[in-house]
Parts: C-alpha cells; sequence; structure tokens
C-alpha cells in the first residue's frame, strides 16, 4: 500500500488551470441565509452530548505521513450533525434560491474517474500519481460524469464536485457549518473506543458490507459486491451508534480545519467509493487526508453541523 496521494486529486499542482485559487467564499459568492423558520434547520439534526473521548489511532495501519496516531483522549462540545451527507436535491435547492456557482463550474472542469467517462472525454489530462482520474471539462455537481450526464435519478445521493469554499457557502446559506475534525471523528465513532470503523474492527459483518468502498482489483475491476459502483444513497447500509449513516465509504467529506501536515489544504475525513485496501485504507474513523479548498472530485462531498444553541460552553463529562 503507497502513499501516493490518490485519494483526491489536487488541483492547482495535478493539473495547470486558469484562474486563482479561492481558499474562502468571495463576497460575490456569499449566499444570504435562507429564509425557513429557524426551526426547520435542525430538525433532523442528531444531538450529541460531547464530552471526552480517544480520537487518532496507534495502529500502524494507515499512512505515518498522515499523521493519524497517537490515539489521545480529546474533548469536545456538545454539537447538532446531519444524519447524511448533503445531497444532490439539497444542493439543487441552494443553487436555484441563491444562483450561487460552484468552483468546479468556474473553472470549467473536475476529476472524474476514467470508468464513467464517455470515450471522447478520456483524453483530458490525469494525474501521474493518480492516473485513474481524468480531468473533464463540464463536469459538475449536476453533471458528475461529465457532458451529458445528470444527477436526475440521484436525488438522494451525496453531492459531489464540491470544494471546500463551495461546502461553506451551502451551510452559510443553511445556517450550519462544516464539522471540526475533532467534531467529526467523535461522531464517527458512534460512542465506540478505539473502534477501527463505526460498527466495530471487522470491515465485514455477518458477511454484509457496511459500507461503500471499493471491491476487486483496483483500479479495473469492481465486483460491486457492496451493491454500488458509484455514490450510494445516503441512507444506505446501517447507521452507527448515533444514527448517523455512512461516516466512512461512499464520499470523503470536507471539515473546517486546516491540515497540519499541509497547510495550504483542508481536512477531509471518511473515505470514499474509490478506496481499497491495496493503496488506500483511509475508509477508518482515525483516518485522514486533505486536499486544497478550491479542489473538485467526483468522490468529495460533505455533511453540516451546528453549535448546540444551549449547551455550546460546556463540555459534557
Amino acid at each position: 500500500m503507497a502513499d501516493n496521494g490518490c485519494c483526491a486529486p489536487n488541483r492547482a499542482e495535478s493539473v495547470a488551470a486558469e484562474g486563482a485559487a479561492t481558499e474562502s467564499v468571495s463576497l460575490s459568492q456569499s449566499p444570504a441565509r435562507r429564509s425557513l423558520d429557524a426551526d426547520l434547520d435542525v430538525a433532523s439534526m442528531v444531538e450529541l452530548d460531547g464530552g471526552e473521548f480517544l480520537m487518532g489511532t496507534d495502529e500502524p495501519i494507515g499512512f505515518p505521513s498522515d499523521r493519524e496516531g497517537p490515539a489521545r483522549r480529546t474533548a469536545v462540545a456538545p454539537f447538532m450533525i446531519e444524519p447524511c451527507a448533503v445531497t444532490n436535491a439539497q444542493f439543487a435547492d441552494f443553487v436555484h434560491e441563491t444562483g450561487y456557482v460552484t468552483d468546479a463550474e468556474s473553472y470549467g472542469w473536475s476529476f472524474v474517474f476514467y470508468q464513467f467517462i464517455a470515450p471522447d472525454l478520456l483524453a483530458g489530462a490525469r494525474p501521474p500519481q493518480a492516473p485513474w482520474w481524468v480531468s473533464v471539462e463540464g463536469a459538475c455537481w449536476h453533471a458528475p460524469h461529465g457532458p451529458g450526464s445528470t444527477t436526475d435519478d440521484l436525488s438522494d445521493h451525496p453531492v459531489v464536485h464540491v470544494s471546500w469554499a463551495d461546502a461553506t457557502a451551502y451551510c452559510q446559506w443553511a445556517g450550519t457549518r462544516l464539522p471540526t475534525e475533532t467534531e467529526w471523528e467523535y461522531a464517527a465513532r458512534g460512542g465506540l473506543e478505539a473502534k477501527r470503523y463505526p460498527w466495530g474492527d471487522e470491515l465485514l459483518t455477518g458477511g454484509a458490507w457496511q459500507c461503500n468502498i471499493w471491491q476487486g482489483r483496483f483500479p479495473d475491476l469492481n465486483t460491486e459486491d457492496d451493491g454500488y459502483l458509484c455514490t450510494a444513497p445516503v441512507t444506505a447500509y446501517r447507521p452507527n451508534g448515533y444514527g448517523l449513516h455512512n461516516m466512512v465509504g461512499n464520499t470523503w467529506e470536507w471539515c473546517a480545519d486546516w491540515f497540519d501536515v499541509s497547510p495550504s489544504s483542508r481536512v477531509m475525513k471518511g473515505g470514499s467509493y474509490l478506496c481499497h485496501d491495496s493503496y488506500c485504507n483511509r475508509y477508518r474513523v482515525a483516518a485522514r487526508t486533505a486536499n486544497t479548498p478550491d479542489s473538485t472530485t467526483g468522490n468529495t462531498g460533505f455533511r453540516c453541523v451546528k453549535t448546540h444553541p444551549n449547551k455550546s460552553t460546556q463540555l459534557s463529562s
């Protein structure tokens, strides 16, 4: 298993693109708060009490350069989190109401996994460290595989091809925010202590897959034993102990934090449908990676959290 930065290619370093990278929402792209009753914003959210938990891992199964360890006791304040990643339908509502234009649309291209691309689009540039990614002109959140593709039958799938800046803009509109890495990992663990996955230490439970990752021989053959070649619906698979779906696999999820290993990048957690143990086992709760705030790929999405309105200054014990 080689640490080749293959999880999500970097827009700035992998392919030369015109225009400056955006690390925050510009004034012209600062959407107004949506006009909904405040109670509706938190109706679907799961309240988490917070407190101390064991973050990170001492297991030598990841990438040392990612700095997953050491395992350490960490405190987190109470907060609320969406049980699922933001869907295509939800993001479409945001765009319809605000007219927001994503980074992928502004740049004119995004990274798509080669098996999903029409033959005439395969000539796009490929990152040398991850040639299964292709820069496809016209690929974006509503055309995830490039021109001619749609999300018409994917309304309940996670939105992809969204940058950290795009995710932040959505959260601003929704009256939420991105989770910190600490909040994300606390939520992903679902109340379990020092386990690899949200459900325990074994990847399969009773012979059944618990998340959407690659099976077979990467990157040529996906046997789809888990039922999916690309993204799965956001409620696919059983939720963890906190009632949260797909905290690992399916899509990477942006976090609020800068990445300490690469200060120009933002943290991503959870792994995606392209993760395979032969090259990337980052579908563990302690695993972490990052990308630049303007980078977009077909396997990166996000979910929202909200500071608890009544408990934000207290840490539960």
